[in-house]
């Protein structure tokens, strides 16, 4: 998979393959990054987390642009594995990110130190697992003050309504294809 822009714009991170894995389309991902940055997002300095993190690219694709500091969340030992291998390739210093194969729900049931400017939750298809989640992540506090959270959901998903998802307003519903993305801004 080729990485779109920034510092490594062209260079190509080696993704994991099998049931349940399903890296986001060049298509995809140029559209996300352009509604990011259409809404304000800087990336200098920008905390991002990448839940359900697969491939990592799109973390890896914030970093890429000048963010400050990632966190993958996999649970998948092969996958985390390839997203370290692909960080150390591109050169990203080991200060910039942190890999944790582990269950999402067991890493979200903690408090994390510093809150996250960006949240990228990209669950398996079929499993229902965004409103959980996205309450998980609400209700710990994980995201900033203003920060963004952004899904990458199959076509059918409605968005999560919740106590906690009323903190956030919805900016984008917007399918391309068999995915729809969804992001909410605090």
């Amino acid at each position: 998979m080729r990485l779109i822009s920034g510092k490594f714009g062209g260079r190509v991170i080696k993704t994991a393959s099998g049931p349940g894995y399903r890296p986001a389309t060049s298509k995809v991902r140029q559209a996300i990054f352009s509604m990011l940055e259409s809404r304000g997002v800087d990336w200098d300095g920008l905390r991002v987390a990448d839940m359900f993190a697969g491939s990592g690219s799109l973390a890896i694709e914030a970093i890429s642009r000048g963010a400050d500091y990632a966190l993958f969340v996999e649970k998948n030992g092969r996958a985390a594995s390839l997203i370290g291998d692909n960080l150390k390739e591109l050169g990203v210093s080991s200060k910039e990110y942190k890999v944790f194969k582990a269950d999402l729900f067991n890493v979200l049931s903690k408090t994390p130190d510093k809150p996250f400017d960006l949240i990228f939750i990209d669950p398996p298809y079929g499993y229902d697992l965004l409103p959980r989640a996205l309450d998980e992540v609400l209700e710990k506090g994980w995201l900033s003050e203003d920060g963004f959270v952004l899904a990458e959901v199959e076509d059918k998903v409605v968005p999560p309504v919740s106590e906690h998802v009323d903190s956030l307003d919805l900016l984008v519903n917007k399918l391309y294809g068999q995915t729809r993305i969804l992001l909410w801004q605090k």
